[in-house]
């Protein structure tokens, strides 16, 4: 079993339609355009799955979409109730067995260790599976909670994780790090986990998730969070460095590290700092799509990304909206990779 890198081959990214019921009921046609401009940019990479909380989500969506249907682009519509939208969380993981077929990993979710409902979330998978949404790949389900945003991969049996996030009783009371490292070698195949104590944003809820503080490119190179001296997140982020620089691969040798700047403070409306990060990238086929937040550091965040993922065609989408509830483009989306199937 082997869990793939996110830079390699994809078959499809799959995303939850904001509705009504979710937090984003107060900014619903705004997070709607957030999701058509992502979602334009992706089919001219591969396809995307939209899941749907019912039929009359699926038309209000439709009826949002309707220029790229009437170009043919590779859209496919799935029914299942959801709590919110953050289909990183509660999507499925992609693992490849020994001859190379696509399998599903359905860990359990709790919201974040109890802080939001998330029973409709939970069930996801299974219910996705059950109606045939994943053709006849099998799911392999696991009695741990891991979010898909609390782990990164190098593709080659590394996995990058923050310890609080995985190590919490709100989330998996009685386990045990080596219980989590067994876990992941079972049903992701994982070797060796590094695991990082240092690193928050001010106004995460999740415990410090990976995808918003350090992110493999390859697997001899990490990007990280980075701010000014005078910023409130510099002790956290500078401790994380700091274990970052110590971390190495397999062969012994020092991670490349590429430090990306943050951008500057965005407030929420009660005047709470929101976590802002141009480290929730998404990759898909070909492509990086990076989140900015008109901020002059958007440019030197892509400048730095770009070298990162020398061969892929670099996008943006304003983000803006989506940090108004604590998340940004990768935490939107979870993809599904290629097996050799495909």
């Amino acid at each position: 079993m082997r869990l793939p890198a996110e830079w390699e081959p994809q078959t499809e990214l799959l995303l939850i339609w904001p509705h009504a019921q979710t937090d984003w009921a107060p900014r619903l046609a705004a997070v709607e355009r957030l999701y058509q401009q992502l979602i334009t940019q992706v089919t001219q990479a591969q396809p995307v799955c939209i899941v749907c909380a019912d039929t009359e989500v699926q038309e209000r969506a439709a009826h949002q979409l309707a220029p790229l249907l009437n170009q043919g682009a590779p859209l496919r519509w799935a029914l299942a109730a959801s709590n919110d939208t953050w289909m990183r969380d509660c999507g499925p993981l992609t693992v490849l067995d020994a001859q190379g077929a696509a399998q599903l990993v359905d860990f359990r979710f709790n919201g974040w260790g109890g802080k939001y409902r998330a029973d409709d979330d939970d069930q996801l998978c299974q219910r996705l599976h059950d109606a045939g949404v994943f053709g006849d790949q099998p799911l392999i389900r696991s009695t741990l909670v891991a979010e898909g945003g609390a782990l990164d991969t190098d593709g080659q049996g590394t996995l990058l994780v923050m310890q609080r996030t995985l190590l919490d009783p709100n989330r998996n009371p009685g386990w045990s790090m080596a219980d989590i490292e067994r876990e992941c070698q079972r049903v992701l195949g994982i070797e060796r986990i590094l695991w990082l104590t240092a690193g928050h944003l001010e106004g995460d809820d999740t415990d410090g998730h990976i995808d918003t503080l350090a992110r493999f490119c390859d697997p001899q190179t990490i990007v990280y969070a980075s701010t000014e001296p005078a910023d409130s997140d510099a002790p956290a982020l500078n401790a994380m460095r700091d274990q970052l620089q110590q971390l190495r691969q397999p062969n012994g040798a020092p991670y490349r590290l590429l430090a990306v700047p943050q951008p500057a403070p965005i407030m929420a409306a009660d005047g709470s700092r929101l976590p802002a990060t141009y480290l929730n990238f998404v990759l898909v086929n070909g492509a990086l799509i990076v989140p900015t937040y008109d901020d002059p550091k958007d440019a030197t965040a892509c400048s730095i990304l770009a070298t990162a993922f020398p061969d892929r065609q670099l996008w943006t989408v304003d983000a803006r909206v989506a940090i108004e509830q604590g998340g940004s483009l990768h935490c939107l989306t979870m993809h599904r990779s290629a097996g050799l199937e495909h």
